[in-house]
């Protein structure tokens, strides 16, 4: 055994390490180095040793809650402690599908979801824009088109013997004519020339036609209610409605986007804030949601806002918002704090992002949130659970500087605090690098009977990849409880 002097505060203060150990009086303590820890009968090494002070018997909560298969999360702004139990992984599913094209893959992925009374293993899900690659024209950034007539569609699948089965396809359309395609069916084309990234065909040397009816979808919603769908547009950012035939009904988009594109065939709701004008581009709408009673609708940005410019990107405040349904207006905003990139290897915080969410009930969401990186690189890929009871509603406060000297996404995370701005609390749910999850894009994210959570990833349509393989699978994961 080792003998040394510590200093802490709290068991509860060690989780603000991964392992380390802080008090907060200074206390002579034993290292119990030879200390046998044993759960369910089986032997466990904690990551940090235990210390014998005065005869009591201290471990960090990290280092005991992660020995005995639990997830362990602190929360740096109310000083509370969640302990979560892990779950099991219950099934892998591929899908085996044509291409599209030579070197163009079928791609679904870019959501997820199960309307309720349909069986556990039939979900319904959407490909983004359609297929596209990043190329420079004239020394700028711009993104080609090799399918521009492509239709982004929802798509109604199975889950059974280990394969992702299509059932269904619903080409998204317009009630008359697309002026890209001349018939119903939209494109996954930008909308706005100057504003959204420039479209070229797949050589970079034509320059291809604007689509005002053009989506990039990121996420999907179903409103039992009406039986309708809600999909997510990273372009607008918009949130689009769509009856169960694919024809878009309407567009909630935000304050001074209606100006810049007309859409005679699809009335444009500029129901979102102005400031959401300032998204990233291609870091739009990335997540949408309703509540089960069909009450609330919620939509969460991918990235930080470019609020006041890009010097934001690093930011750690995302921003998530809640509407109520029936009136179409928002009635409250969030904060949500990413994990910081600090505590992880070579990782920008730019590179952390939301993807897609559940929302369980009107305070209680799933938060699919990840990094950019795949394989055995990824360090961040978890499903948290976050309560919004604990939130700060920021509707309308801090959209400019003129508020308080700084917008939300330039202020640090000591300035929220001292600010009482206070995010919505985060546990862990699913820790999908822990199950070697070998995929970037986790885009898709269910929650199916409370208790099974089912996670897909997009496979961009496989652009630049070398494998064979589709590239695109769903997981499912059985939870020890049940998400309320």
């Amino acid at each position: 055994m080792k003998k040394k002097w510590i200093v802490a505060t709290s068991i509860a203060l060690t989780l603000t390490t991964t392992t380390g150990i802080a008090f907060a009086a200074e206390l002579k303590g034993t290292i119990m180095e030879a200390t046998k820890f044993t759960n369910n009968g089986e032997v466990v090494s904690p990551a940090s040793p235990a210390v014998n002070i005065d005869g009591s018997l201290y471990l960090p909560v990290r280092a005991m809650g992660e020995a005995t298969g639990k997830y362990v999360d602190w929360d740096e702004f109310r000083g509370n402690v969640a302990l979560t139990d892990k779950p099991t992984l219950t099934g892998k599913y591929k899908l085996v599908a044509p291409d599209l094209a030579d070197g163009i893959k079928m791609g679904i992925g870019s959501s997820l979801i199960h309307l309720p009374g349909d069986p556990d293993n039939i979900f319904y899900s959407t490909a983004d824009r359609g297929p596209n690659g990043d190329i420079t024209v004239n020394g700028k950034s711009a993104k080609s088109f090799p399918l521009p007539n492509y239709t982004p569609s929802i798509y109604k699948i199975e889950i059974a013997n280990d394969q992702i089965k299509i059932l269904d396809q619903i080409p998204l359309k317009v009630s008359g004519v697309d002026p890209v395609t001349g018939k119903a069916n939209i494109t996954g084309l930008p909308n706005i020339k100057g504003r959204d990234e420039a479209p070229y065909d797949v050589k970079g040397e034509k320059e291809l036609a604007y689509d005002p009816y053009g989506l990039d979808i990121e996420a999907i919603a179903y409103d039992s209610k009406s039986d309708t769908f809600w999909i997510s547009d990273e372009y607008g950012p918009s949130i689009v409605h769509v009856k169960r035939d694919g024809t878009i009904i309407e567009r909630i988009v935000p304050k001074g986007w209606a100006a810049q594109v007309s859409t005679p065939l699809v009335p444009a709701r500029e129901v979102l804030p102005a400031v959401y004008n300032k998204l990233r581009q291609n870091r739009g709408a990335e997540a949408i949601s309703i509540t089960p009673d069909g009450k609330y609708m919620f939509m969460a940005m991918q990235s930080p806002l470019r609020n006041p410019n890009k010097d934001t990107d690093n930011s750690r405040q995302l921003r998530i918002i809640k509407f109520d349904l029936a009136k179409l207006q928002p009635v409250s905003e969030f904060v949500y704090v990413t994990e910081d990139a600090k505590q992880f290897k070579g990782l920008n915080q730019g590179d952390i992002v939301i993807s897609d969410m559940v929302a369980v009930s009107e305070n209680t969401l799933l938060i699919d949130e990840r990094d950019k990186n795949t394989g055995d690189k990824a360090q961040l890929k978890r499903i948290f659970s976050i309560d919004l009871s604990v939130a700060t509603n920021i509707l309308g406060k801090y959209d400019d500087s003129k508020t308080n000297g700084k917008t939300l996404e330039q202020m640090s995370v000591e300035e929220l605090k001292s600010g009482s701005i206070n995010p919505p609390s985060k546990r862990t749910v699913v820790d999908l690098v822990a199950f070697k999850f070998p995929y970037e894009k986790i885009e898709g994210l269910s929650l199916v009977g409370g208790n099974t959570i089912a996670i897909v990833n997009d496979n961009d349509f496989g652009i630049g990849s070398t494998s064979s393989e589709n590239g695109t699978e769903l997981w499912t994961f059985k939870l020890p409880y049940t998400i309320k």
